[in-house]
This record gives structure tokens, C-alpha cells and sequence, in this order.
């Protein structure tokens, strides 16, 4: 499994009984999510350690910039500073679980549901077995074309289903024209599978909006108002769905008013699309999973966060989407890294 370790962890400021407290305060944390005190870390060390040791152990950990008191006479917290040096230099990665392998395989199991409506599930599952949001940024659909349709909804509305040549089927609602007749998504369907089969979207797309705009193709007005529909609602950044289950998970973690506004303020930025597409980006600047830690990412800089994100790639090794998981800084990283990158590859291995 490839982890992307970026920072190169400086222990020379911690001799191997620092290091010893260090990990136990923040393996605690990770478990707990609150202080831990001298004395439960003595009981954790077997009474190896006295309390007042522990606590000038703390005290040079401090002055280190690697933890912090959150109040007078608590326990320490890790700092953000030494929760990555933990990650970085400290952290032991688990492997899954062979019940967990089986329920992330069995979302891409059987046939007839979308790639997007299989994606959702993973993201379920994901949320479930993590115990925290789920979160996948699903491709746009890049791969050569084999078929489009229009499937009148009634009401002004219509489905657009496209059907790539690996298989893959993506589709999206659209309004048309109140009373467009039949003839009509018949009519724009002809038309865009005569242009669009065996080229992608992105090759396509631009060439048939201009062969609009120049009103050179035969078509009557509203059939040419279904065809750019259909052809615009997959362009641009927006071609690429987000999808967020178990956001609910996150309100379990609240210990305080200020543990509500963070709650809060993450909300707020997953519904921020375009900052996600841009912790896409970051994820492909690495090799593998990444684990961004509060005022790492832009994104989570005001909520106190973490996500652990891997990129899944088609066959050609491009990046074109993300899975991960978001919630508190005390993740359990060992469990839930193997977990997403599993996930990751397992997408990628179905779209190649």
C-alpha cells in the first residue's frame, strides 16, 4: 500500500522516553479524543514511568510545539505540528479486516446500476465501516461514447442516460420545453449518437455547441434546445458529482458548544464543491493516500478536521476522481488508511 508521507518527521528533539510518552498521549487521543493525564499515562506505560515523570516528559513535549493544554491542570492534546509527526514517523498501519474487505467488494458486485448510483454506495459503506462522512468525488465520463438517450419524465423534464463503450452508464435529469413532443428526444438523440459515438464528451462537445450556435445543423429550435441541454449539463467542473454520506456521523463527536460550531463550519465545506476538486488536485500531487490535517488544506483550515483521501485512476493513470473519508483530527488512521486506499483501488480496477 502506498502512503503518502510527505513531511519527513524530525525526532531529534525526543529521546526514546519521550517518544514513549509521546506516543501513548497521542494513541490515546486518537481513541479517546480527550486529554490524558500523567496518571492514566503511567497506568498505560505499566507504571514503567511515575506520574511526576510523565509530567516533565510533558513539559518538554510542550516546549516542543508537540502538545498543548487545552485547559489548567487537564491532560495534553496532541498539536496539529505532532499529530502529523505521529502520522509521519510514528503511525503503524493496520490491515483490513476480512469482513470489511467483503463489504467494500460487494458494492462493485452485480450489474444495472449506474456508476454513479454504485459510487453512492460505496460512499455508504465507506461511512459506515470508518464510522465517519464518506465522501467520493465521482469522474466525469471520459472514456468513448457508445450511446445516448432522452427518456421523457413529463413536466418539462427529461433523463439524458449515456452509455459508455467500457459500459459504464451515467445519467442526469434536464429540462426541456413544456409539451416537446416525442419526436423530438428521438430526433436530438440521432443526432448527438451520429457525432458523439466512439469520441468523448470533451471531444465532442465543443464541436457540436458551435455547430449549434452557427445554426448549421438541421434541427428545428426545440430539438436544438434538448441537444445543447443534454450536451451542457456534462461540461465543465460541474461534470463532476460529489457524494457525502454520513454526514450525521459527525454530530456524534460533540463534546461542547465550540465542538457545534466546527460541526457546522464542516458542513458548510463539504458543500463547497470547488474546494473539494481542489483536495483532488493535492491528492494527485502524491503517490497514494494523503492525510491533511486541519490548516494543511484550505479547505478544513476553520473546522478542526481531517481527511484521509487516495485518487483512483482510469487506465491510462490519469487521476479522474477521489474517495476519503472526513472527521475529527482523532481519526483512527491506522484502520481507516488501508481502508481508503483498498476502496480507491478497487474503483479504479472497475473503470479500467
Amino acid at each position: 500500500m502506498a502512503v503518502d508521507r510527505s513531511v519527513s518527521p524530525d525526532f531529534g528533539v525526543l529521546n526514546q522516553r519521550n517518544r514513549d510518552v509521546f506516543r501513548e498521549i497521542v494513541e490515546s487521543y486518537l481513541e479517546t479524543g480527550t486529554p490524558v493525564g500523567s496518571r492514566t499515562l503511567s497506568q498505560r506505560l505499566n507504571g514503567s514511568l511515575s506520574p511526576a515523570s510523565i509530567r516533565n516528559v510533558m513539559s518538554d513535549l510542550e516546549a516542543a510545539g508537540l502538545l498543548f493544554a487545552p485547559h489548567t491542570s487537564a491532560g495534553r492534546l496532541p498539536t496539529e505540528r505532532g499529530l502529523r509527526m505521529f502520522i509521519d514517523g510514528l503511525l503503524e498501519i493496520g490491515d483490513l479486516s476480512e469482513d470489511e474487505r467483503q463489504a467494500i467488494e460487494g458494492q462493485f458486485a452485480g450489474s444495472g446500476r449506474s456508476l454513479e448510483e454504485m459510487l453512492t454506495q460505496v460512499s455508504e459503506t465507506l461511512s459506515g465501516l470508518s464510522g465517519w462522512a464518506g465522501l467520493v468525488l465521482a469522474p466525469k465520463l471520459e472514456a468513448p461514447l457508445k450511446h445516448i438517450e432522452f427518456v421523457s419524465l413529463g413536466a418539462g423534464r427529461a433523463l439524458v442516460v449515456i452509455v459508455s463503450e467500457a459500459g459504464a452508464v451515467e445519467n442526469r435529469i434536464i429540462d426541456v420545453p413544456a409539451g416537446l413532443p416525442h419526436s423530438a428526444l428521438t430526433e436530438a438523440a440521432n443526432y448527438l449518437n451520429d457525432r458523439m459515438r466512439g469520441r468523448t464528451l470533451s471531444e465532442a462537445r465543443s464541436g457540436i455547441l458551435q455547430e449549434l450556435e452557427a445554426q448549421s445543423a438541421e434541427l428545428d429550435l426545440l430539438t436544438a434546445k434538448v441537444v445543447e441541454s443534454g450536451v451542457a449539463i456534462w461540461g465543465g467542473d460541474s461534470s463532476q458529482t460529489l457524494i457525502v454520506r454520513g454526514r450525521a456521523n459527525l454530530l456524534e463527536d460533540l463534546n461542547a458548544v465550540a465542538d457545534l460550531e466546527r460541526v457546522r463550519q464542516l458542513f458548510d465545506d463539504l458543500e463547497n464543491k470547488r474546494a473539494l476538486i481542489e483536495i483532488l488536485q493535492l491528492a494527485d500531487d502524491g503517490q497514494g493516500v494523503r492525510v491533511f490535517l486541519g490548516s494543511e488544506s484550505q479547505l478544513f483550515s476553520l473546522s478542526g478536521s481531517s481527511m484521509i483521501v487516495a485518487p483512483y485512476r482510469n487506465t491510462s493513470q490519469q487521476v479522474i476522481g477521489a474517495i476519503g473519508v472526513v472527521g475529527p483530527t482523532h481519526l483512527n488512521y491506522a484502520r481507516i488508511v488501508p481502508m481508503v486506499d483498498f476502496t480507491a483501488r478497487m474503483i479504479g480496477r472497475l473503470i479500467g
